[in-house]
């Protein structure tokens, strides 16, 4: 008989998220949103055009859609930051697998889309100031909830869901390298995918995961609230557009003084930040 092993993940990060937390890496900031504009020159001409913010709508709560409608926290944010600016907003939505190739080409002005800072993205873009901390996370069927307690299984019976080319899939190629992977294109597909028993557990960001097994709680979802990862959420410019950045993280340093997170927080997700 096979023994089954599973992997630890309380001994390697001992991290539990129940909550997070908004904003929680701000140090200082030098400039203004109107001085950083200023630093370009006076009355740049990009200073007052569109900005267009790129979005992936599948990562409720932070973007995804009512309808036909884009909604979420970094919806929201992203409409606050164009009044912070004096900008007009355009959401430009992108498959996520294409959002960088958006932004170098000069289709998008920056991402908004639940990303997380990682050192392969810093080599190709420019981040803002972290303004989340999230993790990777387990949504799973309640009824094999308690299978989960002390870890995960190594090689589960059936494949793991993930969202393509999202911290999510790195982090299961990395800790169940022996797992069937099943890449959805919506963390929707993927709860039904694990109502439907068609994966074990689906693995993605915690935002992602509270917010799923709240609108499921009737059908049997919840998550394991011990996180597979530590990441910080941030927006992406493209590489040298430093007076843009300067203007984001000042606006993100006002955001945080304002009381503009936590509000936002508070209107999508279940768990306050």
């Amino acid at each position: 008989m096979k023994q089954n092993t599973t992997r630890s993940i309380g001994s390697t990060t001992g991290l539990i998220l129940p909550a997070l937390a908004f904003a929680l890496v701000l140090g200082s900031v030098r400039v203004s949103a109107a001085d950083a504009l200023k630093s370009a020159g006076d009355a740049p001409p990009s200073a007052a055009a569109p900005l267009r913010v790129g979005v992936s709508p599948v990562f409720p709560p932070m973007v995804f859609k009512q309808g036909k409608e884009l909604v979420g926290v970094e919806v929201d944010l992203a409409r606050a930051l164009g009044e912070h600016l004096g900008r007009k907003i355009v959401f430009v939505e992108v498959p996520w697998p294409d959002q960088l190739e958006a932004l170098s080409a000069g289709k998008t002005d920056i991402i908004m889309s639940s990303m997380s800072i990682t050192a392969a993205r810093r080599q190709v873009m420019d981040f803002s100031r972290p303004y989340l901390v999230v993790g990777q996370m387990a949504l799973v069927r309640r009824e094999d909830k308690n299978q989960y307690a002390l870890g995960y299984p190594s090689q589960p019976p059936r494949p793991v869901g993930v969202l393509k080319a999202t911290t999510g899939e790195f982090v299961v190629q990395r800790d169940f390298p022996k797992a069937k992977r099943k890449v959805f294109s919506s963390s929707s597909e993927a709860a039904q995918a694990l109502l439907k028993k068609k994966i074990d557990f689906f693995i993605t960001d915690s935002t992602v995961v509270w917010y799923l097994a709240g609108i499921h709680a009737g059908d049997g979802l919840t998550a394991v609230t011990i996180a597979l990862s530590e990441e910080q959420l941030a927006w992406a410019t493209r590489k040298g557009d430093d007076t843009l950045l300067e203007a984001v993280n000042a606006f993100i340093q006002t955001a945080a003084q304002d009381g503009t997170f936590k509000r936002v927080g508070r209107r999508w997700m279940a768990v306050e930040p």
